[in-house]
């Protein structure tokens, strides 16, 4: 048995957390118990939680850390994945990966929602104790090509399949892909249970996407890419419109819908009524780095849609670390407590994922992994020197 102490404990499975309090883990990190400490107990000063649940993550890109302009917009984004893309050697690609997994693990991260466009993370997947749940993203605009990426993707997720991965299609977006591919992706990918869709990123996308003009829009013509439907309506209306084409209404499964930068109340509400688990992940430090911008926090929190928390790739972040995604929303967002910043970073995630029963609160017989928080101000906020440790 190991027995862990700190100033708080947020076991996300009460509302507030345990002052002074203690945590008592078996040697295979099973939670015996959790409560308050013995008076005169050594106290560190700071916070003990969950393990972390990374929403949204494309650790394939690893490799690519350090190498993009910040502040491109979303096209001049794109521009540069489809220059720098494929140009390591697969050597350092697996050493980028192995990297980005291993710092996932010690900052204490359990658990992932990871895209996938290859089979270059499988091999780690299969071997490393973070557990992942990939999503093997499709493209294809032209509506010709439908049947051949699905075909390769299927492949692809026969090889995951094989190695004891949990992995299934996913439609990328609406503009990357024709309504047909958009279907068939979704259609498939819900016989898993699971959709994750990177969704109104940006108003770049919007415009492109209900009026058929903009940067975005501007740079598939320049490069004779074909252009999505201009629909005049919003892109997550669009997709949730091909979802109800695909598979009916309500939609069953839980799809999460990443980024989310222009939701509007009417579109939560829209999403409510067609997805039957809508869930929503939110990678702040990814949209700061892009385009300079922030989720619509206030819409997200009224909705009442459950909030997760990714970090994207280290082709739009610095660094892969859910503590300093956390400390970027309650900065932009006062009102954030601890609380309910944890509730998105653990419970939610593992909710998302299927696997709360293991992962996300800190509660007797689960394994949810513990953290530690330090670098915390007196009133118990992160700070912009809080960093996250594993210690189980």
């Amino acid at each position: 048995m190991r027995r862990f102490t700190a100033k708080y404990v947020y076991t996300l499975a009460s509302a507030e957390p345990i002052v002074n309090g203690f945590v008592e883990v078996s040697d295979d990190g099973t939670v015996i118990k959790a409560g308050p400490c013995n008076p005169g107990e050594e106290v560190p000063d700071g916070a003990i939680t969950p393990g972390f649940v990374n929403a949204h993550c494309h650790a394939e890109l690893s490799y690519m850390k350090g190498l993009f302009r910040k502040g491109t917009g979303m096209a001049g984004f794109i521009d540069q994945i489809n220059e720098l893309r494929d140009t390591s050697s697969m050597e350092d690609k697996l050493a980028a990966l192995k990297e980005a997994f291993d710092s996932l693990w010690n900052q204490g991260v359990v658990a992932m929602a990871d895209i996938s466009n290859c089979d270059d993370s499988f091999a780690i997947k299969a071997s490393h104790p973070l557990y992942t749940r990939t999503f093997l993203e499709v493209f294809g605009a032209e509506p010709s090509e439908c049947k051949t990426v699905m075909s390769y993707v299927l492949a692809l997720q026969k090889k995951a399949l094989a190695l004891g991965l949990d992995a299934a299609p996913t439609p990328h977006s609406c503009y990357t892909m024709s309504p047909q591919l958009v279907e068939a992706s979704s259609a498939e990918g819900l016989k898993s249970g699971f959709l994750s869709f990177h969704s109104e990123e940006s108003a770049e996308e919007e415009e492109m996407m209900m009026y058929g003009r903009g940067p975005m829009w501007d740079n598939r013509v320049r490069n004779g890419i074909p252009t999505p439907p201009v629909t005049g309506t919003s892109s997550l209306e669009y997709f949730l419109d091909r979802l109800r084409a695909a598979v009916g209404s309500p939609v069953e499964g839980h799809v999460l819908l990443v980024h989310e930068c222009c939701l509007t109340a009417e579109g939560a509400a829209l999403a409510k009524k067609v997805l039957k688990e809508p869930f929503l992940a939110v990678c702040p430090l990814s949209n700061l780095f892009i385009h300079n911008t922030l989720p619509p926090i206030p819409v997200m929190r009224d909705s009442g849609i459950p909030i997760c928390v990714g970090t994207d790739s280290l082709s739009s972040n610095d660094k892969l670390c859910i503590v300093d995604e956390l400390f970027c929303l309650q900065e932009a967002f006062p009102s954030l407590t601890l609380q309910e910043l944890l509730q998105w970073a653990c419970l939610n995630g593992a909710r998302f994922l299927s696997k709360a029963d293991v992962f996300g609160s800190i509660e007797e017989g689960k394994r949810p992994g513990l953290v530690f928080i330090d670098g915390l101000t007196a009133d118990g906020r992160l700070s912009s020197s809080s960093k996250s440790v594993r210690l189980c």
